[in-house]
């Protein structure tokens, strides 16, 4: 069977597209292959120093593109909302793909701006709210995609919403039940954007990838975090089973870009129980599938955030 890669990549030119966290890792590797395709690409990163260098090592790579840096803190509401109306501004009222790639993983307890549990309020709900700010350029004059980055670890996920912060009550925080949850909720809001896109007759396609096992940044920062720099350094030593950026990537840009994609699908690595390979169709747990609490799931994190949970 014929393995996708970025041979197959179309012609973007004309097109829009944003990634968040498009500094490092996977969201550096989809923002080039994406400007390398002729799509307008807007790296949507927090720390404005090191999405300056990943834009300019876009710029180096693909020379002609047209290349933008926003800046954007997924853990701060606020700072979502202004990146939005750049991104507005950026875009010309129109944007074709949006991919929630940023995240952050197994972080000691730590709160956001707006008093949330860290990784649930950056993996989930400030990619919810940056969403729903740009629903108005989503799907104008031709379909636009939304494409939200998950993990195998949501299989392990559960969405209790009497402790969205994280807390347990018997066993207090487990930094890494919490990122399950907030990767679960990833995939529950990639069926709900397109239910009720679908509903609203707008022609914005939700679906959702993940990049297996791959070699980034995201496991450092929790031991760094911590304190335990030398924690920091054996995850880099996994790196010797993982593997790289430019193959985890493959998933988000196939779902990004795959002719007949239909809405709420999933994609993944093909091999070795979806840690690396080639792009596939990808196995969600059945809490995924669970629209009962999608929904409920939608509404929480729109009055958490603040957000019209019917703008779609």
């Amino acid at each position: 069977m014929h393995s996708w890669t970025l041979d197959d990549m179309p012609d973007l030119s004309g097109t829009t597209a944003v990634v968040t966290g498009a500094n490092s890792g996977i969201g550096a590797v989809t923002a080039l292959v994406l400007a390398r395709s002729g799509a307008r690409t807007i790296l949507a990163c927090r720390d404005p120093e090191r999405g300056g260098r990943a834009l300019d090592a876009v710029r180096r790579a693909a020379p002609g593109s047209d290349t933008r840096l926003v800046a954007l803190d997924l853990a701060d509401l606020s700072s979502v909302a202004e990146a939005a109306g750049r991104i507005t501004k950026e875009t010309d009222g129109r944007l074709d793909l949006l991919v929630n790639n940023a995240g952050v993983m197994a972080l000691p307890l730590l709160r956001t701006a707006d008093g949330f549990e860290m990784q649930f309020g950056t993996n989930h709900l400030g990619h919810f709210a940056l969403t729903h700010h740009l629903l108005p350029l989503l799907g104008t004059d031709a379909p636009s995609r939304v494409v939200t980055v998950s993990s195998l670890a949501h299989r392990m996920g559960r969405i209790d919403f009497a402790g969205l912060d994280g807390l347990d009550a018997e066993d207090g925080y487990n930094k890494w039940r919490a990122y399950a949850q907030s990767k679960l909720a990833n995939l529950l809001f990639t069926a709900e954007l397109q239910r009720r896109a679908d509903a609203a007759g707008r022609p914005i396609l939700s679906l959702a990838a993940h990049p297996g096992l791959s070699a980034t940044e995201l496991g450092q920062a929790g031991p760094r975090l911590a304190g335990r720099p030398w924690a920091a350094k054996l995850e880099r030593a996994t790196r010797l089973y993982t593997q790289p950026p430019s193959a985890g990537a493959l998933p988000t840009l196939y779902a990004a870009t795959l002719p007949g994609a239909l809405g709420g699908s999933y994609y993944g690595p093909r091999l070795l129980g979806e840690t690396r390979g080639g792009p596939a169709p990808a196995r969600m747990s059945a809490r995924a599938q669970d629209m009962d609490t999608a929904r409920a799931l939608w509404d929480v994190s729109a009055r958490l955030t603040g957000t019209d949970a019917d703008a779609i």
